[in-house]
């Protein structure tokens, strides 16, 4: 595919040695140890640079036109968006566990208030319970408006742990020979962080949720309120072991997640590199070395291809084009001569044509043309337009060659056959070497042929 310009004097002579893919190695095993020698490039086995390597191999022969045409090309489209649903569909069954467990806890409340453990009026239980409910209902409407994606933590986890903590301290400020049995949220709270807060920040919440308790139990003994102060002082003894070894064990699954993230990374990075270079080496298999064309194997996949998306009234136009005299011109000048005409061809037919329009070569100095989409008229035209483009060209190393080319024409219908349009082709172009050379002759239908 062509985008309307030749490329660069520097893009149609590859730089020498670029094209071999022949890697000659010698693999001697001693043990259980191996390693590569002779290699074009420096190999070490169990390296993490190897792939780097051949691809710093393979990197000055990639170009950047594309193995097939925009038109054929399969659609796709992005995984951003993708994961970036996924992500926030978990963001919302994490929020919906959090509510499930605001839930529980007051089930519990309810229960303590039943039993008489909690010492409060039903209206002040009921307030505690709506008001929870409420700003849980709130921050539904964050998440499931995708507004909390604006804020640097779209998860809200510190927001919530500590509104979960200031609401488990309001409850036990209601209780008190049943605190010890609500201690436990304390822990449920923080097991949201765990996994998604940072370590000094899980350290914050779990001191701010220790004071808070520890507060707690000095406003009920400056009250003298405190049934039992050596059972508040052994829960809180026992809370701050909770919470330390909380933080350690926050500190050591953060640790695991920042390997795991740079081994995923360092994984991704890989397959890219795997990726293009799969990329270069089928371009490298597909592409003319001298001319920067596709080559025969590759023009045949692809024009295969294009018969098979035409639908409709549509036809499309092929045609074969054969240098005139280019045996003469290696026998005279060489084959140095011989190949700079092939690449000037090369661009200047680039020149000539469309965006979706194939231009590859079909071996020796014949090249072929698919023209997607394209009526008798305007097939002739193009094929003229190349023609005398051609015919204009001069060459300042070698200024007494005169070029000219022959070409023939053929029309693809919907249901033809590429190997009977290349017959028909063939015999078109047979048709005007033999009129004189430095024509364009068309056959419109079988009996031209």
């Amino acid at each position: 595919m062509f985008h309307g310009k030749a490329a660069s004097e520097s893009d149609t002579v590859p730089p020498s040695g670029t094209r071999s893919l022949t890697l000659k190695w010698q693999y001697l095993r001693v043990g259980r140890r191996a390693r590569w020698r002779n290699a074009p490039f420096p190999l070490h086995w169990h390296s993490s640079r190897m792939i780097e390597a051949f691809a710093e191999h393979l990197r000055p022969a990639a170009r950047s036109r594309p193995l097939w045409p925009d038109r054929t090309k399969p659609y796709t489209m992005t995984t951003q968006p993708l994961l970036d649903g996924s992500i926030q569909r978990l963001r919302l069954k994490r929020f919906g566990l959090a509510t499930g467990t605001y839930v529980l806890l007051i089930v519990l409340v309810m229960v303590a208030y039943c039993t008489g453990y909690y010492h409060a009026t039903f209206f002040g239980v009921w307030l505690a319970s709506v008001s929870v409910l409420l700003m849980q209902g709130a921050l539904s409407l964050v998440f499931f408006g995708g507004y909390n994606q604006r804020f640097k933590d779209p998860s809200l986890t510190e927001f919530q742990v500590l509104m979960g903590l200031g609401w488990q301290t309001f409850v036990l400020a209601h209780m008190d020979s049943a605190r010890g049995t609500f201690l436990v949220f304390y822990v449920l709270v923080l097991l949201f962080g765990l996994f998604h807060l940072r370590p000094k920040v899980f350290l914050r919440c779990s001191v701010l949720a220790l004071l808070g308790f520890i507060g707690l139990n000095l406003w009920d003994a400056a009250h003298s309120q405190l049934d039992d102060p050596g059972l508040a002082a052994l829960q809180t003894c026992a809370l701050f072991i909770i919470f330390s070894w909380l933080c350690l064990f926050a500190r050591f699954v953060q640790n695991s997640r920042n390997r795991m993230h740079q081994r995923r990374i360092t994984l991704q990075a890989h397959q890219e590199t795997l990726r293009g270079m799969m990329l270069q080496l089928e371009e490298l298999a597909s592409t003319d070395e001298l001319t920067n064309l596709y080559n025969r194997r590759h023009f045949l996949r692809i024009a295969t291809r294009e018969l098979e998306l035409m639908n409709g009234n549509y036809t499309a136009g092929l045609a074969l084009i054969d240098l005139d005299h280019f045996k003469r011109v290696n026998d005279l000048h060489g084959h140095a001569a011989g190949d700079r005409v092939l690449q000037v061809f090369g661009k200047t037919a680039a020149q000539c044509l469309r965006a979706d329009d194939i231009l590859a070569r079909y071996g020796g100095e014949e090249f072929v043309l698919l023209i997607p989409r394209c009526t008798r008229a305007q097939l002739v035209d193009c094929c003229e337009r190349i023609r005398l483009a051609f015919t204009h060209v001069t060459l300042p190393e070698f200024p007494e060659l005169d070029l000219s080319l022959s070409i023939g024409m053929v029309i693809i219908e919907r249901g033809d056959r590429m190997d009977r349009a290349l017959q028909r082709a063939d015999q078109s172009l047979y048709r005007a070497k033999h009129q004189g050379r430095n024509r364009c002759h068309g056959a419109w239908d079988y009996a031209d042929a």
